[in-house]
């Protein structure tokens, strides 16, 4: 596979490439860095607010339901024991934080990584910054067809004229972010990864410093 990235001009047509980083791209792809990432994201995500009643949150219950012996019936001392049907949950779920975080170094290499597999997979593509100013939703529909993206499509449009996020809002499976700001699991979750190359430049900056 050659080690270069082709840039597209909003036609679908080859204008340019970028040489890129040897020790970057076309090497094996560190899926265990990637899954360690992306785990961390979605956990972080989760809210933890499933919250259920132990039995000395269950209200009644205070009154021994029936006497110790003579019943037939196995003893009782409370119509909130989990036992009973109402009663209290035995080691149900609380609230709690699910945040963690791994090394910086992790995360930075698992960027990388993403990229990587982006790459090799065909599904990287950078095209010329879109300095045109976009009123609407199917001016960009049209960039995106003759660009061939198909499927759920990231955007890292640094450089480009801001009038594209609106006009592409109701564009579906298609998100647009900072480059400053995507990671891994952003990447990962995207079918396409569609960059400029003032984008291209800044994850590089971010992965190499």
């Amino acid at each position: 596979m050659s080690n270069t990235l082709a840039i597209l001009n909003k036609q679908g047509k080859q204008t340019d490439k970028i040489n890129l980083p040897e020790g970057v791209f076309g090497k094996r792809v560190n899926t265990d860095v990637i899954h360690q990432a992306v785990v961390m994201y979605q956990a972080c995500q989760r809210q933890g607010t499933a919250s259920t009643k132990e039995r000395a949150d269950v209200s009644g219950g205070g009154a021994k339901p029936y006497r110790q012996k003579g019943t037939g019936r196995a003893r009782a001392g409370s119509s909130r024991s989990p036992l009973w049907h109402g009663g209290g949950v035995t080691f149900g779920p609380h609230p709690r934080n699910f945040n963690y975080t791994i090394p910086k170094k992790v995360k930075k290499a698992a960027l990388r990584e993403s990229l990587n597999a982006k790459f090799q997979s065909e599904d990287l593509l950078c095209v010329d910054e879109l300095k045109d100013k976009f009123s609407k939703t199917k001016e960009v529909a049209k960039i995106l067809t003759a660009l061939k993206l198909k499927g759920k499509t990231l955007a890292l449009l640094d450089g480009c004229d801001d009038s594209i996020r609106l006009a592409s809002r109701n564009i579906p499976r298609f998100s647009i972010m900072r480059s400053e700001d995507v990671n891994a699991y952003d990447i990962m979750r995207n079918r396409k990864v569609l960059l400029t190359k003032k984008a291209f430049d800044n994850l590089i900056k971010r992965i190499e410093k």
